[in-house]
């Protein structure tokens, strides 16, 4: 069956095929660790989990790489050269009052000046994060997962390359430049050609600076600067990296100085960040591209609107899991929601269409869930947990490969596992053998998800079993009080309560 995927570079859906048959390098743009990653984020990588878990599906290894931005990024960043501070200079200063305000626990950031204790505080949130959502590479962490800070070697080897070259320039305020007119590709993945782009159809170009370039699209690669928060000798001058050079760097250091397989990321990061790393990859190299297939997620909206916190709809996954959602009239639901859960609601709608997360979504998405839990347990219970290997040859596990092998059509896929779980197939263990091959994808059923963050879960699921027994004993008791009070307190850490034949049972909401 072949695989088909959409091509940003292209713009055409086009058939997979991996440049080296042993094994698909990929790289996400990961996260700038200068405060919680949110949702939308999250749609991104979650977006890369799946594309990661569909090659592996189809029988592909995939060496899986992403980033950590500790340094570099812009809080202006919609323009190619950067403007404004560095967000790790404006979560010092946001952290600072946070620690004042109670918002950081204790001991999480002795020093709030120091920028790589902030980059670590929230580095450990977003692996956390990552993990509880199943995103496969956080569990892979330190090999797969790389901080810029880490390898300014790297970059600053990359930029001597890019002068020798004739691609960088050394500008008369002591920046180093890429020249945008050096590379005539520069362009082809978002369409800000070098002509929209000086007639500002294609994108902003900043007006810092503009006197000190040979084009006003020129970009930054290394600004020296004893002042920045973060500093480093080099050849020009103490300073920091551009944002953009930090990936092209990465990526070569664990995926190989080849063409890459597939590059991906949220549709912001199209341009400037993306078209600036091909420009560099290719300069450096002297490659035609630097990946072949280039996917990105289109925009996260809440309840039909732009995120914002302004707007109070601002979301991390932590609010999320921890009931801070509110719904469509603007009212705080309260309700926690099951990891599983919110990982389908980021991973059903199509990648290349807007998504829209509302907390009825959230409600349909544990209902998803739940079934799919339900069948699992019927099929369990019918084969005391055997279950017979199947390929794709096997009816269901055809039509579910078919929709995915198709740009990723969860949606299809989903329509093809939901009304199937609501049957009793004849053949049982083949059943939960394909169940257990889908959810290798999905991941909801049961939530495959590793580290910190399933840590924290089994001890809760510990103190609820606790609570179980006390409220049984009170039973016997015929303390009812003592019972009703300890029903409360299992609901209200978000469990359904239960009485059977052995006692009580707490099933843990999905929503």
């Amino acid at each position: 069956m072949e695989l088909r995927f959409y091509n940003t570079l292209t713009n055409t859906t086009e058939v997979f095929h991996p440049v080296h048959a042993d094994c698909v390098r990929m790289y996400s743009c990961g996260p700038t660790v200068y405060d919680f990653a949110h949702i939308g984020n999250f749609r991104s990588f979650l977006f890369a989990d799946v594309i990661r878990r569909t090659l592996e599906f189809f029988g592909h290894r995939v060496h899986h790489v992403m980033n950590i931005t500790d340094v570099g990024h812009m809080t202006d960043d919609a323009s190619a050269d950067g403007g404004g501070e560095d967000k790790m200079q404006a979560a010092a200063r946001r952290m600072k009052e946070d620690k004042k305000s109670g918002k950081v626990p204790e001991g999480a950031v002795q020093n709030p000046d120091d920028p790589y204790q902030i980059a670590r505080y929230y580095t450990d949130a977003f692996l956390e994060d990552a993990r509880t959502l199943g995103v496969k590479v956080a569990s892979e962490y330190p090999e797969n997962i790389l901080h810029a800070t880490q390898n300014i070697d790297a970059m600053l080897e990359m930029i001597s390359q890019l002068i020798a070259n004739g691609h960088a320039y050394v500008g008369p305020d002591g920046v180093v430049y890429y020249s945008v007119e050096s590379f005539p590709a520069y362009g082809r993945l978002s369409g800000n050609t070098l002509d929209r782009l000086m007639t500002g159809a294609g994108g902003r170009i900043s007006d810092e600076n503009q006197a000190n370039k040979r084009h006003p699209a020129d970009f930054m690669l290394w600004k020296a600067d004893s002042s920045h928060i973060m500093k480093w000798d080099s050849p020009w001058g103490a300073g920091y990296p551009g944002w953009h050079i930090e990936c092209s760097c990465m990526a070569r250091k664990r995926l190989g100085k080849d063409v890459i397989d597939i590059h991906t990321g949220g549709e912001d990061l199209i341009f400037p960040h993306h078209e600036c790393e091909i420009a560099q990859t290719c300069g450096a190299t002297g490659q035609e591209t630097f990946a072949r297939f280039w996917m990105h997620a289109r925009f996260l909206l809440v309840e039909g609107e732009k995120m914002s916190k302004s707007k109070g709809n601002f979301y991390t996954v932590r609010d999320v899991l921890q009931g801070r959602v509110k719904d469509d009239k603007g009212q705080p639901t309260g309700v926690s929601v099951h990891p599983a859960v919110l990982r389908l609601e980021l991973i059903k709608s199509h990648y290349r269409g807007n998504m829209n997360f509302t907390h009825k979504g959230l409600i349909d998405s544990a209902g998803a869930v739940k079934r799919l839990h339900d069948f699992r347990a019927r099929l369990e219970a019918a084969t005391g947990g055997q279950a017979e290997s199947v390929d794709l040859s096997y009816p269901i596990l055809r039509d579910f490969a078919a929709a995915l092998a198709d740009d990723l059509n969860i949606a299809g896929a989903l329509g093809v596992i939901l009304p199937w779980a609501a049957s009793t197939p004849t053949d049982p263990a083949a059943a939960l053998g394909a169940l257990n091959r889908m959810n290798e994808v999905l991941a909801i059923a049961p939530l495959q998800s590793a580290g910190a963050g399933q840590a924290g879960a089994n001890d809760e699921q510990a103190e609820v079993q606790d609570l179980c027994r006390q409220l049984d004993d009170a039973r016997k008791r015929k303390d009812f009080a003592a019972a009703d009070s300890l029903r409360g307190q299992i609901q209200k850490r978000g469990y359904d309560v239960k009485t059977s034949p052995a006692g009580t049972i707490a099933e843990k909401r999905l929503a």
